[in-house]
């Protein structure tokens, strides 16, 4: 039932790293397993960058020992594997293995997407 599930996902567009009319926010697709440890230690990066910088990225996980067409619609090779996109879905760098947080946040800004750290995003708001 699961493979089942994701084909109709997957054709209806339902996937979250493939869905069109998401939010028209870069995006930072990690693809890993629930069961693989360096794909683990992803966990804490991926939760980071979704809160630190929400509203400027979407973080998307896609497991893809559950999903195995997604590891071949994106041509994983390994995992953890990270993709990063800009608002149209166009991929713009790809990383294979543990990334760290701060090098996720510095390729990102090195890419050209405008991130603001959490202390600019807080002096934003108090301007307001």
């Amino acid at each position: 039932m699961k493979k089942l599930t994701f084909i109709l996902a997957a054709l209806w567009g339902a996937i979250p790293a493939l869905a069109a009319d998401s939010a028209a926010l870069p995006r930072f697709i990690n693809l890993g397993a629930g069961k693989c440890i360096p794909c683990k230690q992803m966990t804490p990066v991926r939760q980071a960058i979704q809160t630190e910088y929400a509203g400027q990225v979407e973080v998307v996980f896609i497991d893809v020992w559950e999903n195995r067409g997604a590891g071949k619609q994106y041509g994983i090779r390994l995992i953890p594997t990270q993709i990063i996109t800009d608002a149209s879905g166009r991929e713009l760098y790809r990383h294979e293995g543990y990334w760290p947080k701060e090098a996720v946040v510095a390729k990102m800004k090195e890419l050209g997407l405008e991130l603001k750290s959490p202390a600019e995003a807080a002096e934003a708001k108090d301007k307001a």
